[in-house]
């Protein structure tokens, strides 16, 4: 995928003048060794400045990172560590991704002179972030020895990609958002306190645009594509010059319009004008620009489009984005669930949407009309959309929302997608997550979210925990299912 980024973690040690540099400087020399020696040695780059006492220290290693392309900062305590320019280092890294972590000690027989402190460091380094007024990532337990800490950066990486993709990332919409569907209103001073960029259109803008493309020489070899990808589920072969048409001009208006910025995600308008002015539905469209790693959200979801991207971003993988849609039937739970899975019946959900996710995400798929527009459209106006099962295994089921009052909130959840036929149309799955009822009730429809969420495949809640977290998520505004008996402050404790 190439619309996301690649961090590259600048590891910058520092020293307390009381205690030994070169204790600072044996541990950085540890920790990089521990990473390269587990993981990819190309994701860090180990800084030879170490910061003392002097801010001309810290001006020096922030030139050395700046010199050697990192995107991402490490600022590793060995010691007790200068807390006034350890963090002036934070601060004049800017909007960019910084993680604070520290040196546990490594033996009672060393407890001498090789006694580091950073320990006590560490409270002094997050107490100067906060007065600085400073956004850094401290894992869960930041103190470590080499391969302890080499695991904190390894988790710290999804994290940096994501705030790294939103701060060179622009939104581009195609909109109004379709009427009745106030849900997908999309408050856009966060965007920018995000670092967004956003630029937004008409779909008269976009149909001129379609319509410029007919008869482009590319159409031929993108249909024959989409062909390909299809194999049998190839159901409406004449639609797909059309199709073509859409995809180029999606990825010429990108190519035209991205200006600095270095990433992109649309928010795209899909009804109900579209069918009848372009003569199909944009889903399989969508489904294969999401593929490429370019999120494309339905129903111009704006903080849907975001969401997904953040997902690209954590998870280096495909997302999606569904409507949080229909219960499971009962008998269908009986017969297929019950006894076989882990789930009480209020556990599990539909997720649905009418053709929107990637067919390397799907069982098996065809291309097909969509069936709820074709109730009151013609439906030779409404062939384009993907449909096929969600292939089973772990999800993530996520959103991050702007409030009407421009509020963030955000929930996250692991689950999964069962091994359950789901007998219906669109891009289906039957999902599970554990006190689903209860997350649903007291968090979706308490927190007034809308209906779309945002799916990674696998579980990345804990990095897209910290992600929320970071970009400034309140704790009381990120929700997760509370286990049972955990009650929300909402929940009723009499349940008869």
């Amino acid at each position: 995928m190439n619309n996301i980024p690649k961090a590259k973690v600048g590891i910058v040690a520092v020293s307390r003048d009381c205690f030994p540099a070169s204790l600072a400087q044996k541990r950085r020399e540890a920790l990089t060794a521990a990473y390269a020696a587990k993981y990819d040695k190309e994701d860090i780059y180990e800084c030879p400045i170490t910061i003392i006492e002097s801010e001309i220290d810290m001006v020096n290693a922030l030139a050395d990172v700046n010199a050697h392309e990192c995107n991402a900062l490490v600022v590793y305590l060995g010691n007790f560590g200068p807390e006034i320019s350890e963090t002036l280092l934070a601060k004049h890294w800017g909007d960019r991704p910084v993680m604070f972590c520290a040196a546990a000690e490594e033996s009672q027989n060393d407890l001498q002179d090789g006694r580091g402190d950073a320990y006590c460091g560490m409270l002094n380094a997050s107490y100067n972030l906060k007065l600085r007024g400073v956004k850094a990532y401290i894992p869960e337990y930041p103190v470590g020895t080499a391969a302890e800490c080499a695991d904190m950066i390894h988790d710290f990486l999804p994290i940096a990609r994501a705030v790294e993709g939103l701060h060179n990332l622009k939104i581009i919409s195609f909109g109004p958002r379709p009427m009745n569907f106030l849900a997908c209103n999309a408050p856009i001073q966060q965007l920018y306190n995000l670092g967004v960029e956003i630029e937004e259109n008409s779909e008269l803008d976009l149909f001129e645009a379609f319509n410029k493309h007919a008869g482009d020489p590319r159409i031929a070899d993108v249909a024959a594509d989409m062909a390909k990808e299809l194999g049998n589920g190839n159901k409406i072969p004449e639609i797909l010059p059309k199709l073509a048409q859409y995809e180029i001009t999606l990825l010429d208006w990108i190519d035209a319009h991205k200006g600095y910025r270095k990433y992109v995600a649309i928010a795209g308008k899909c009804w109900p004008a579209f069918q009848t002015q372009f003569g199909f539905v944009p889903c399989y469209v969508n489904s294969r620009l999401t593929g490429r790693g370019i999120p494309v959200s339905c129903e111009v979801d704006i903080y849907g489009a975001l969401s997904e991207f953040i997902g690209t971003c954590v998870s280096e993988d495909i997302v999606t984005l569904l409507d949080i849609n229909n219960s499971v039937p009962a008998d269908m739970y009986e017969e297929s669930i019950k006894g076989k899975f882990d789930y009480a019946h209020t556990d599990t959900f539909m997720g649905f949407h009418c053709g929107n996710t990637c067919s390397k995400k799907l069982s098996a798929c065809s291309l097909k009309y969509q069936k709820i527009m074709a109730r009151s459209l013609p439906r030779e106006v409404t062939n384009g959309t993907l449909e096929g099962d969600i292939a089973p295994g772990d999800i993530t089921f996520y959103r991050l929302q702007s409030t009407a009052d421009s509020k963030l909130r955000a929930y996250v959840a692991n689950g999964e997608v069962l091994p359950v036929a789901t007998k219906s149309f669109g891009s289906i799955g039957v999902f599970a997550i554990h006190e689903m009822g209860r997350f649903y009730r007291h968090v979706l429809i308490e927190k007034n979210y809308p209906h779309h969420g945002a799916v990674a495949f696998g579980h990345y809640g804990k990095a897209l925990f910290e992600v929320f977290k970071y970009l400034g998520v309140e704790l009381d505004d990120l929700g997760y299912p509370k286990a049972k008996g955990d009650m929300y402050p909402s929940e009723n404790p009499f349940k008869n």
